[in-house]
């Protein structure tokens, strides 16, 4: 190869590494900044925000802020979408419709969908892509598109606690309780009861705790380990937020 292909081989992987480091530095720079914290909600006016709580950038959709809570030091990830009401602008009323507890986690692309009540309990993660929706469609009417037919709306209960695994589906009425296990991909409507684990769509409980007997059937994973001396709440829930798939479709003990 002549000499002068080579020099010019050479320059252009160096332009090529400078172009890219400067590409990552201005996109860190633009995450940073469009972050919503309650320091800095950009355009966002929510109900609250509480110290500590993010949303990354970039945001999903997000409307009808005036009725949603945000409680203390929840990670919200990229592009997830928090909606109160069926569309922008409308009165809700004096009552608060989306409430995030303490400590949540949504993961990236996740959907909270409140046109009617949806509250979270403190400490509940989400993993990538859940759904929660206060609102189906109907379809009763069979000469009318189901798109164009009222929905119906219900109200969705989240305990506290709870892990809720990628691409889960939370659907209208369901009230889970404290510390319930989400299988990565399940569908879940009606009543959970506490340290259920369910799986499946729809879902259906597949391990519960009996406060005598413990993990009914028992557990086929090894013993918890320790969270490690100097671990933050902080650090575990960016942990969290940060594991793409658990629990894993079949895996509920995981």
């Amino acid at each position: 190869m002549p000499t002068n292909r080579i020099t010019f081989s050479s320059l252009a992987a160096r332009r090529r590494s400078v172009l890219s480091r400067a590409v990552h530095r201005a996109w860190a720079w633009v995450q940073e900044t469009g972050a919503v914290t309650a320091e800095h909600p950009g355009r966002l006016r929510f109900g609250r925000i509480g110290p500590g709580t993010r949303l990354a950038f970039p945001q999903g959709t997000v409307f009808g802020e005036r009725w949603i809570e945000l409680g203390d030091h929840c990670v919200i990830g990229e592009q997830v979408t928090l909606t109160a009401g069926l569309m922008p602008d409308l009165d809700l009323g004096p009552e608060t419709v989306l409430t995030l507890g303490n400590g949540v986690v949504l993961g990236r692309g996740s959907h909270v969908i409140a046109d009617t009540t949806v509250t979270i309990g403190s400490d509940t993660y989400c993993g990538p892509y859940v759904y929660i929706t206060s609102t189906n469609h109907s379809y009763d009417d069979p000469h009318e598109p189901v798109g164009r037919q009222w929905p119906r709306m219900e109200p969705v209960v989240i305990g506290p606690g709870c892990w809720i695994g990628t691409g889960a589906v939370i659907l209208p009425g369901a009230r889970l309780g404290r510390n319930v296990v989400v299988a990565a991909g399940s569908v879940v409507r009606g009543e959970v009861p506490d340290h259920a684990v369910v799986a499946g769509a729809p879902a259906r409980v597949v391990r519960s705790w009996d406060p005598e007997k413990g993990w009914q059937p028992p557990l086929r994973t090894p013993a918890p380990v320790p969270i490690p001396e100097g671990v933050t709440p902080e650090q575990l829930r960016l942990l969290a937020e940060m594991e793409p798939d658990t629990p894993e479709a079949g895996r509920p003990d995981r």
